[in-house]
This record gives C-alpha cells, sequence and structure tokens, in this order.
C-alpha cells in the first residue's frame, strides 16, 4: 500500500514539473532569499528543490549547489533554468531517503516548502542533520499546521492537505534538537509564487546553526 502511495506521489509531482509554466515560479522564495545572502557561500544542499528557482539563485551568489528532488521533469526545468540565469548547479534525481550523503559534508541546507510523508519526515531531517557541517545552517519555511484553514478557504495557496505533513514549532525543536536557534516562528504570509503558491497563508520558519 505504501509503495501504491510513494508511486502515486511521485506521479502527481512528475505531471506537475512537466507542464512549461515554472510551477512556483522562477524567482526564489523570499524568505530563503533574504537568509542565504547573510551567510558566506560555501556548500548547500536543497532537497525538494523541485524545478530549480532557489537552488539556482545560490549559485548566482556564489555557493556551490547540489539540488535534489525525485522528478525527472524537474531536474530538466532546473538545469534549463540554470542555463538560462548562467550558472551551474548539480542536480541529484533521487528519493532524498535513498540518497548518499557524506557526514559533514555541507555548509548549509535549504529546506523551503520541503513536506515528506509523516513516517519519515523526521529521519529524512536527522539524516540532512548529519550531512550539515558543524556551524552548519539550517534555512527552513514550510507550512504550519495552522496552515490548513487557510488552504480550506482557498485551495490556490496550495500545501499538503494533511496535517501531519505540516509543521509546529514542537516539530522543529524535536528533529533540530542540538541547534543554536536564530529564529523560530510561525507567521501568516502573503505568497504570490508561481500558479501554485498564491494568497495567504501560515508558514513555519526556522533558521538554526549546528552545535
Amino acid at each position: 500500500m505504501e509503495s501504491q502511495q510513494n508511486n502515486e506521489y511521485k506521479a502527481f509531482w512528475e505531471e506537475r514539473y512537466a507542464e512549461t509554466a515554472y510551477s512556483y515560479g522562477k524567482a526564489p522564495n523570499e524568505f530563503f532569499k533574504q537568509w542565504i545572502q547573510k551567510f558566506e557561500p560555501g556548500s548547500i544542499l536543497l532537497p525538494a528543490d523541485g524545478e530549480g528557482r532557489n537552488g539556482v539563485f545560490a549559485a548566482k551568489l556564489g555557493w556551490d549547489v547540489i539540488s535534489n528532488d525525485f522528478s525527472r521533469a524537474a531536474e530538466e526545468k532546473a538545469l534549463q533554468l540554470a542555463e538560462q540565469e548562467r550558472v551551474s548547479i548539480h542536480f541529484m534525481v533521487n528519493d532524498i531517503e535513498e540518497l548518499n550523503l557524506p557526514d559533514a559534508k555541507f555548509d548549509a541546507i535549504a529546506l523551503i516548502f520541503a513536506h515528506f510523508s509523516p513516517e519519515k519526515i523526521s529521519s529524512i531531517h536527522k539524516k540532512l542533520v548529519k550531512a550539515l557541517k558543524k556551524d552548519g545552517i539550517i534555512i527552513f519555511e514550510a507550512y504550519s499546521k495552522n496552515h490548513l484553514e487557510y488552504r480550506e478557504r482557498n485551495p490556490k495557496v496550495g500545501g499538503p492537505g494533511n496535517v501531519e505533513m505540516l509543521f509546529s514549532k514542537a516539530d522543529i525543536e524535536r528533529d533540530f534538537g542540538g541547534f543554536e536557534i536564530t529564529l523560530l516562528e510561525e507567521v501568516e504570509t502573503k505568497l504570490n509564487e508561481g500558479k501554485y503558491h498564491k494568497g495567504v497563508g501560515s508558514v513555519l520558519r526556522f533558521v538554526g546553526k549546528r552545535k
């Protein structure tokens, strides 16, 4: 049953990213844009980077970028965007769970609307923490558990319909407990990211440094 759900989930994203337009636009996420510029460029991993808008922006700032998604269509559009912007990114097509990530490899990891299956979220986060260097940075923005009511009022704002795929401050404190917290907040924000993130929603934001 789980395998069937995984296949349906992957088919959904493959179909979405196969559309001609960039699903969430070509511009970077505003929260990511604001925070990534505060740090000295190094190596960065972007799981669930989709069509590459955030990875390409980081590359333009001088970061050594590895973007990841399980969609071939996403990879194709991400590499097209990188070419348009005259930068280079490395794109790994795979389920994040199956990626072989070296320990203490990255200076930063960005999780921007990276919503995973409920039973996998914590294990994925722990895997990513191991791949982060000491003093490495996490930049995180995703829909909060309170987002469902916003989604019910306006489906165009996007996000999962399963509350267990959404986040609370307690979830972040649990999964990133060994971090020095720079920012941890739940806020209402207006999204204008392509076709599928349009309108007011509730997001959880976290910036932290691995101790």
